[in-house]
C-alpha cells in the first residue's frame, strides 16, 4: 500500500562540506543524492560559508537539488559556543555566528536548525537561568531571522546531546515564550525516541506549527534496522497536512551513499512514493 507524502525528502550530510575536499567534489555528491532521488540536502553550517555561500548555492543549483536545511550544532562542539553560557563574551559570540548562519540560510533559501547550541548542563547548571539566556538569544536570533524571510528550527534534543529542552512540549513552550514567527518547532525521530511516550502524539500536538523533520532510526543507523515505526511517521505527518522537508539522518555504520541509497530503498520498500 502506498504511503502518500506531500513533504519533500532531503538527505543530510553529517559531517561538514569541507571535509569533501572541494566545492566540486561536494557537487558530484549532490548529483548523486539528487539521481538517488532526494530532493534538497541539508549539511551542517560552519564558519566558513558565509564567505562561501554563494558558490554554494551555485553548486547546489547545477547539481539540481537544494539545500534545504543547515545544522549549527558544529560551532558548539568545534568553538564551544552555546547560548546558555554563563559567560556573557560567549553568549555574544553564539548569537553573532548563529545569525551569521541566519544570513547563510536567507542565501540558500534554508531552514536554520538550532539544538546543540543550546548548551548542556555543564555549561550552565541552573536550568531555569540557562533557559532565560537560550530564549533570549534567540529572541534576537528571531528578529534577524524575521528580516532576512529565514525560518530557525528549535530541535527537540535527547538529554544525553544537550542539556535542555528535550521533548517537543518544552520546544513548543520556549518557541511561545519567545514569540516570534521566524522560530518554530521540529522533530527529530531518534530524539523522540529518547524523551517522548509516543512517536505520533508530538506530531499531531505540534499540527501545522511544525516547520521541519529528522527521519532518524532508533540506533541512528539504516532505515529499518531498528525499531522506528516509519510508516506511522509517516502517516502522522499526513494526517497533519505538514508540507516540508523530512531530512533523513543516518549517522552510524554507513557511508554517506550507503545510507542514501539504502534509505530510499527502504522508503520505497515500505511504499513512500
Amino acid at each position: 500500500m502506498a504511503l502518500t507524502r506531500a513533504f519533500k525528502l532531503g538527505y543530510i550530510f553529517v559531517d561538514p562540506i569541507h571535509t569533501f575536499g572541494s566545492l566540486a567534489e561536494f557537487g558530484r555528491a549532490l548529483r548523486r543524492v539528487r539521481d538517488i532521488g532526494y530532493e534538497g540536502a541539508e549539511i551542517s553550517a560552519t564558519p566558513h560559508l558565509n564567505a562561501e555561500a554563494e558558490a554554494l548555492r551555485k553548486t547546489a543549483a547545477e547539481a539540481g537539488i537544494g539545500i534545504c536545511s543547515l545544522m549549527s550544532g558544529w560551532s558548539y562542539f568545534n568553538e564551544g559556543l552555546c547560548f546558555c553560557s554563563p559567560d556573557v563574551e560567549i553568549r555574544e559570540r553564539a548569537v553573532a555566528r548563529v545569525t551569521e548562519y541566519v544570513d547563510v540560510a536567507a542565501q540558500m533559501g534554508a531552514v536554520l536548525v538550532f539544538g546543540q547550541m543550546q548548551g548542556f548542563r555543564k555549561d550552565e547548571p541552573d536550568g531555569a537561568a540557562a533557559n532565560e539566556r537560550i530564549a533570549e538569544g534567540l529572541r534576537r536570533v528571531a528578529r534577524a531571522a524575521e528580516g532576512r524571510g529565514v525560518t530557525v528550527v528549535l530541535e527537540p534534543v535527547n538529554h544525553l546531546q544537550v542539556g535542555f529542552n528535550h521533548t517537543v512540549a518544552e520546544v513548543t513552550s520556549t518557541v511561545q515564550q519567545v514569540n516570534s514567527p521566524a522560530l518554530c518547532p521540529m522533530v527529530d525521530t531518534v530524539h523522540m525516541n529518547i524523551e517522548e511516550r509516543s512517536i505520533t502524539e508530538p506530531i499531531h500536538r505540534v499540527g501545522r506549527s511544525l516547520a521541519h523533520v529528522h527521519l532518524c532510526e532508533t540506533n541512528g543507523a539504516m532505515l529499518g534496522t531498528g525499531h522506528l515505526d516509519v510508516p506511522a511517521v509517516i502517516h502522522a505527518l499526513t494526517e497533519i497536512g505538514y508540507r516540508g522537508y523530512v531530512s533523513v539522518k543516518i549517522y552510524r555504520e554507513a557511508s554517506w551513499e550507503q545510507g542514501a541509497k539504502g534509505a530510499m530503498m527502504y522508503l520505497k520498500g515500505i511504499g513512500v512514493a
